[in-house]
């Protein structure tokens, strides 16, 4: 059974960071590509940075030279470090996964598995 584990959310001013944690069991490191995905509740789902099976890594323009997506093989790991953040970044956000890895990361439906979520909160 496949499951992820997120964790690191919480609430920071403009301009702070945060980082994310996702743990993976269930599912080899090496055989799936990871999304980190948000969701705003008058918003569809959007996905912000995903990471390939062979680590590379792709980002949405909003998020392009302040957030980054890093793995830890030994732990199973995989993490979104979040800087320089806006107001705009607020939502819930999901790390998701797939064994295709076909399709447009930037898309929900593409994703299999995913998180319960951890809600990230930017004041002005």
């Amino acid at each position: 059974q496949v499951r992820l584990v997120e964790s690191g959310g919480g609430s920071v001013q403009s301009g702070g960071s945060l980082t994310l944690s996702c743990v993976a069991s269930g599912i080899p490191f090496s055989e799936y590509c990871l999304g980190w995905v948000r969701h705003v509740e008058t918003k569809t789902r959007e996905g912000v940075a995903g990471m390939g099976r062979d680590g590379r890594t792709a980002y949405e323009d909003s998020v392009k030279g302040r957030f980054t997506v890093s793995q830890d093989n030994t732990q199973n790991a995989k993490y979104l470090q979040m800087n320089s953040l806006k107001p705009e970044d607020t939502a819930m956000y999901y790390c998701a996964a797939s064994v295709a890895c076909r399709g447009d990361w930037r898309v929900a439906s593409i994703w299999d598995y995913w998180g319960q979520g951890t809600q990230v909160t930017v004041s002005s």
